[in-house]
């Protein structure tokens, strides 16, 4: 290119270049470059005038750092960089792009694009020393990035990417397939009008995308399957419609997702199956539309009311240290109700060790009765009614005071009847004074003898009674032992 073929535009940022200065076609401060369609031949620049300079069309300036820097300019042309080598940085502010810059396979020092409008960006493979910054762009064609690696950060708060239409209308809007980031994905109140991919990415700090929107009803929202994150992914605010999907993910800190919204009627709303995470803070349940799948995953602490999910749940194989905040077992008890596979023994383990880690024994005395009160259930009939005697008597083991509530109860009702009607002894003057008392207990207990039982022998409906104190006495005895057992056994 001949620099006499320069517009005064072009000659401005040509003549900054080397020195590093920035050029600013704004006319206002809040200039928008959404309207960069409209702007004039003092505000245009053409694309392959900056790819000119940015591969060393300038002469250097010595003791001076190039680098191209513009506010504000309407870019015509195709900006092609692919497979370059560009030892410049690139920042253009709140400029309009008429064609998708090109990066493909490029290496480039920073690449800083906030507040343009671009109708797209292909930057597959792309290798970036410092930082990406899309802050607060409009994109109306896909962001490809698939394999990118930045050393820095990348920085997407405040953007919107989408609709798209035409061709690309069934493409993903945001393709961060194993992209390997130094340090942040920074997104917070990013707009995605369709899928955004993260499968494989590897994130050296943390990914926030607080107050996102992630908009693909019926399909999935966000695919970060095998997603490797640093430290924390906060999503505090996130709108989700469509599947969140985290399968195989691994976030050693917090996967944040209070007062977030998912919203997937009648489908998978969040799954994060096979995961190891750190803490897990689940958003209301009220806030969430559709099934919340985490099965087999691995938490040290898991976040999350207590409320009746308006859809199903599953958690088969799910293993977590702790719950929180710590509550009544009866709260958190009608959660395992809702488990798609219906009973499964080890949800109730897994509930009851975590308020046994927490020293909340009661609380888990409490869920491992519900545990068996729950596969009562699904018993035969006559196998029901054996759990409905050991429940109701010793509570199966777990609520042995009940026992002696019944005994009590038993010993006062024989004593007393025995007391207003004593038997008649069997041999006259061999029998051993009559005491009410320590008859009814020989009754009851078939261990104990007080040589009272055998000495007396009552008439009437008084025999009948006896005979309902032995029978009430050998199924208390039965039952305590059966719970006796139990609890040795868990010990």
């Amino acid at each position: 290119m001949e620099i006499n073929d320069l517009t005064p535009a072009e000659r401005r940022i040509w003549d900054a270049f080397p020195r590093g200065e920035g050029v600013d076609f704004r006319e206002h401060p809040d200039d928008s470059s959404v309207d960069g369609a409209g702007w004039g031949p003092d505000r245009t620049v053409r694309a392959e005038v900056l790819r000119a300079l940015l591969l060393g069309a300038a002469p250097a300036v010595e003791g001076r750092v190039a680098g191209l820097k513009i506010k504000g300019a309407k870019i015509v042309g195709k900006l092609d960089l692919r497979y370059a080598v560009v030892d410049h940085p690139i920042r253009m502010r709140d400029c309009w792009f008429e064609r998708k810059p090109l990066l493909y396979g490029a290496q480039l020092r920073a690449l800083v694009l906030g507040y343009s409008t671009l109708p797209g960006m292909t930057a597959g493979n792309l290798r970036v020393d410092v930082v990406v910054r899309l802050s607060c762009c409009r994109i109306t064609g896909p962001v490809r990035m698939a394999g990118a690696r930045i050393s820095g950060g990348l920085f997407l708060q405040g953007a919107v990417i989408g609709p798209l239409t035409g061709e690309e209308a069934d493409e993903p809007p945001l393709q961060l397939n194993h992209v390997e980031i130094g340090t942040d994905i920074i997104a917070g109140d990013l707009t995605v009008h369709g899928q955004t991919r993260l499968n494989g990415a590897v994130v050296g700090g943390q990914i926030n995308l607080d107050g996102a929107r992630l908009l693909a009803p019926g399909a999935t929202a966000l695919h970060g399957e095998n997603l490797t994150v640093g430290t924390d992914l906060r999503a505090e605010r996130m709108e989700a419609q469509g599947l969140v999907n985290f399968s195989g993910s691994r976030i050693p800190g917090r996967l944040n997702l209070v007062r977030a919204t998912l919203t997937s009627p009648g489908a998978l709303a969040l799954r994060a199956t096979s995961c190891a995470i750190g803490e897990m803070w689940l958003p209301p349940c009220g806030q969430v539309r559709g099934v919340v799948n985490l099965r087999r995953s691995q938490l040290d602490l898991l976040h999350t009311l207590s409320c009746a999910w308006p859809d199903q749940l599953r958690i088969d194989g799910t293993v977590y240290r702790a719950l929180a905040p710590h509550l009544p077992a009866e709260e958190r008890l009608p959660v395992l109700e809702q488990e798609e596979s219906g009973y499964l023994p080890f949800t109730y383990e897994q509930l009851a060790a975590a308020y046994r880690t927490s020293g909340d024994e009661a609380g888990a005395r409490t869920v491992q009765l519900a545990k068996l009160r729950r596969h009562r259930r699904t018993l035969p009939r006559h196998a029901r009614l054996w759990g409905l005697l050991q429940d109701a008597t010793v509570g199966y083991g777990f609520r042995p005071l009940r026992a002696t509530g019944w005994l009590l109860a038993l010993l006062l009702t024989g004593t007393i009847a025995y007391s207003l009607a004593p038997p008649r002894p069997l041999k006259q003057g061999e029998a051993p004074d009559f005491n009410a008392v320590f008859y009814t207990i020989d009754l009851m207990l078939p261990i104990i003898g007080f040589g009272q039982e055998s000495a007396y022998a009552p008439s009437g409906w008084y025999q009948w009674l006896s005979y309902l104190l032995i029978v009430t006495g050998w199924i208390l005895a039965t039952t305590t032992a059966a719970g006796v057992s139990r609890s040795l056994r868990r010990q």
